[in-house]
């Protein structure tokens, strides 16, 4: 069985399980909303419509409940046996670093919430689904005790993120992998900027929202990051709707219009360097330390709660079953610890009773944690990326490396990597079985080709490919393919249009000739 084992050691000081137990015999209840949103057909029928003049916002300020002692803060990462166990910070504190200089993680209160079994959980969030109750139809905010317990709904600011199609890539299997039956794309591009970056910048901008407001009133006047493109679009999406200003640094000349156009759409301050995104991202670390700009990049750890929401989305989708393998296309390599975290708090609190294993797909032309796994860890050596199709990803000195180091450790993951001709294949094959897909699908879809002529994915696994942005951000890309306008590059899958004369005769000759032959 391609699964991982239940982890111990050191992974129980991050995700420590108590052991109290809920009282014996104790009868535990949905809350009322919960209930109710999980009642029968008679019920829902009765139900009345909120006042004409009250919003969904002032109807949940309206309906709130008492607080359930659900908390999170800040803690070093990795847990170390020999750390400081008091080092701990408020997620109301303005910090992104250790006091050694390391990354931190939010942790989470586990007692208070392991005070409810995993069966509570999984109804909660299962009635939640898809609503449209304030915070709770977004695909983030549904699991808002697992994410931001403390936050005052009335600080959320939320798009209806999440809740993205897990698509059966039925024909992607059974043609062109060795006939998988249980192929899965989990479409986290089809969201409001286009891209997996909604779900952690939904978390981030809340905070800031939060931090900004009465009673804490803190004086950030904006939040910056520097991005390959899908962050700064998210950022100044969810920034325009909260109101809060936005600063974005991005490489020059090395991502697409269609990115490059939405943060400046949303009314963003648009900086655009001539460096990569390893320079963008030393400059606003320079900048955020100086003004009182909000650091919205991975190094914050804010931003992975929202992301591991999309782990949990799948087991929902999966009515709680766990995949046996879940590949997620690796850059900044936050996300791939997100989905771990996601993953694990399901195991630790009984949602679930194991997690899949992971493996993060590189560009050949930015593959760091690639050359890092394949020296069986020994040194970790930054690099300068190459350029890359898979644009967003286009990293060489990830912040996140630890991170993800830890999760594919705890998974027994493994890291693969796809060349230019590679993704690019493999993502026009899969959009001749019907998807659309981004050339950072097309990287974790090309290690899976690898995984399955090595016979390590099984045809019976049951497999999820993390898609990470909309093929419609990636147009040029997909133009030059089928153009065969890409040097050295065969381009065997493309489909570029039959220039044709206007008569009938000339008509039917091409479709004899291409249709009948396809038929």
């Amino acid at each position: 069985m391609a699964t991982a084992a239940a982890t111990t050691s050191s992974l129980s000081l991050l995700f420590a399980r108590p052991n109290s137990r809920h009282p014996s015999g104790s009868h535990l209840r949905l809350p009322r909303r919960a209930r109710c949103a999980a009642s029968d057909a008679a019920a829902t029928a009765t139900k009345h419509r909120r006042p004409a003049e009250e919003n969904i916002r002032e109807e949940a300020a309206r309906l709130r409940g008492p607080s359930q002692g659900f908390s999170a803060w800040y803690v070093p990462f990795p847990p170390t046996p020999d750390g400081d166990p008091n080092e701990r910070y408020s997620l109301d504190e303005v910090v992104y670093r250790s006091s050694s200089g390391g990354l931190l993680d939010v942790q989470h209160d586990m007692e208070a919430l392991a005070r409810y079994p995993g069966s509570y959980w999984r109804e909660l969030f299962d009635s939640r689904a898809g609503g449209t109750a304030w915070p709770y139809g977004s695909g983030v905010w549904s699991k808002k005790e697992f994410v931001l317990p403390e936050i005052d709904s009335d600080h959320i600011v939320s798009l209806f993120e999440g809740n993205s199609n897990l698509f059966w890539a039925e024909r992607l299997g059974r043609e062109h992998l060795g006939g998988m039956s249980d192929l899965w794309v989990k479409h986290c591009g089809i969201s409001h900027t286009g891209s997996f970056k909604d779900l952690g910048m939904t978390v981030l901008v809340s905070q800031v929202n939060r931090l900004r407001r009465a009673p804490l009133s803190r004086p950030i006047a904006g939040v910056g990051c520097a991005s390959t493109g899908d962050t700064s679009a998210a950022l100044s999406a969810y920034c325009a709707a909260a109101g809060i200003p936005a600063i974005v640094f991005l490489p020059a000349d090395r991502i697409s219009l269609q990115q490059l156009i939405q943060p400046i759409a949303n009314g963003a301050t648009v900086l655009s360097l001539d460096t990569d995104f390893d320079g963008c991202m030393r400059l606003i670390r320079e900048v955020t330390a100086e003004l009182p700009i909000y650091l919205a990049n991975s190094l914050n750890s804010l931003r992975l709660e929202g992301q591991k929401t999309a782990a949990i989305e799948i087991l929902q989708q999966f009515d709680w079953q766990v995949p046996d393998w879940v590949i997620v296309p690796g850059g900044n390599l936050g996300n791939i610890y997100a989905f771990y975290k996601g993953f694990e708090m399901c195991r630790v609190l009984g949602l679930v009773d194991r997690v899949p294993r992971l493996v993060c797909a590189q560009a050949a032309n930015a593959n760091p944690l690639y050359r890092y796994y394949k020296s069986g860890w020994a040194e970790f050596q930054p690099l300068v990326a190459e350029t890359t199709f898979a644009s967003a990803i286009q990293i060489g000195d990830p912040v996140s490396v630890d991170r993800a180091v830890f999760a594919l450790k705890a998974t027994n993951g493994i890291v693969e990597e796809a060349t230019e001709e590679e993704l690019m294949d493999a993502m026009s094959l899969a959009d001749r079985t019907g998807m659309f897909a981004c050339p950072h699908t097309g990287v974790a879809l090309a290690a899976l080709f690898k995984l399955r002529d090595q016979r390590i994915v099984g045809p019976n696994d049951r497999t999820v490919v993390v898609s990470t942005a909309h093929g419609l951000k990636f147009t040029q890309s997909k133009i030059d393919y089928h153009d065969k306008n890409i040097k050295d590059m065969l381009c065997q899958y493309a489909n570029p249009p039959i220039s044709v004369k206007a008569d009938f005769g000339s008509v039917m000759d091409v479709l004899q000739k291409n249709v009948n032959g396809k038929t």
